[in-house]
């Protein structure tokens, strides 16, 4: 990326709108609720412009290739307010993750205390997931450009980042205000961290899987009850006696015992003793749960 294509100010700089002073796309003054509204409205939409123009135009004549005058020129605008909503051109291929990333943060912060802090977690994931299910279109383009170019792999593994974050945080602190943790996991034996920062990391790998199995299918089919399934898989995995937020939505044949095998497979490995013999298996990352399970199972009595 050229340095003719980055601009070291913030994105989204206060400016005046109409009376009222806009930074980072929250208004501050005098402006009636509607005004807001209105205003957060044409910036969101603005942001949707310079993604859409981007998108065509990297997928038209490649990323490297596409310059941000030329982005700026494609949605109508100036180059200069393309800065005010995004930072560098590879910025506008992810243009809903800010806003995400707050719905998210505001759902964890508004969670009942009595709601187990696994399925919180899930339904924050969840936004995530509705994100790109939105859009499915976009979302698959998106997905293609971004395996062909490594500077936005970077990027979008930094994003997954934020997201994880985000929930280990919201664990450990629904662990420092209870004595005990939903599903009977006691505390006081120093795991606070790593049970958090397990169980963020799972939701947010189940996640990734599922969607990008869904993208890899052209975005076709319902994705949120695959989701549901690899959340129960997670429940039963690391909080066994947590309370499933309901029942997976799969067909019989699609779920064909996988969390039980997986849970006896990771009693198992829990249990081996250190003399054991080390097995390595390699898989594709679309393959099916149960498939892999199965040729590590095979592995295992070949042995």
């Amino acid at each position: 990326m050229s340095g003719a294509d980055t601009q070291a100010t913030p994105a989204a700089p206060a400016e005046q709108v109409n009376g009222s002073q806009a930074v980072g796309g929250h208004l501050h003054g005098t402006q009636g609720h509607g005004g807001q509204r209105k205003v957060t409205a044409q910036r969101q939409q603005m942001r949707q412009d310079l993604a859409a123009a981007a998108m065509d135009l990297f997928a038209n004549q490649g990323y490297e290739e596409t310059t941000v005058d030329q982005i700026a020129a494609a949605a109508g605008v100036a180059r200069r307010t393309f800065f005010r909503y995004f930072r560098s051109k590879e910025e506008a291929i992810f243009p809903d993750h800010d806003d995400t990333l707050i719905r998210v943060a505001d759902l964890l912060a508004g969670a009942d205390p009595a709601e187990h802090p696994l399925d919180v977690v899930c339904r924050g994931i969840k936004e995530v997931l509705r994100m790109y299910a939105a859009t499915p279109g976009v979302s698959v383009a998106r997905y293609r450009l971004i395996r062909q170019v490594p500077t936005l792999r970077e990027r979008e593994i930094a994003v997954v980042a934020r997201y994880e974050r985000l929930f280990t945080r919201y664990l450990l602190g629904r662990f420092d205000t209870a004595g005990q943790s939903s599903g009977g996991w006691e505390r006081g034996v120093g795991d606070d961290a790593m049970l958090a920062e397990v169980s963020a990391a799972a939701v947010v790998a189940a996640h990734n899987h599922v969607l990008r199995r869904w993208l890899r299918s052209g975005g076709r089919g319902e994705v949120e009850p695959q989701l549901d399934h690899a959340f129960e898989v997670i429940r039963r995995t690391f909080w066994g006696n947590a309370p499933s937020a309901g029942a997976s939505q799969l067909a019989p044949s699609a779920t064909n015992g996988v969390a039980e095998t997986l849970s006896s497979a990771v009693e198992s490995a829990v249990s081996a003793t250190p003399s054991g013999e080390v097995l390595i298996t390699v898989a594709r990352t679309d393959a099916p749960l149960d498939e892999v399970l199965q040729s590590i199972r095979a592995a295992l009595g070949a042995k």
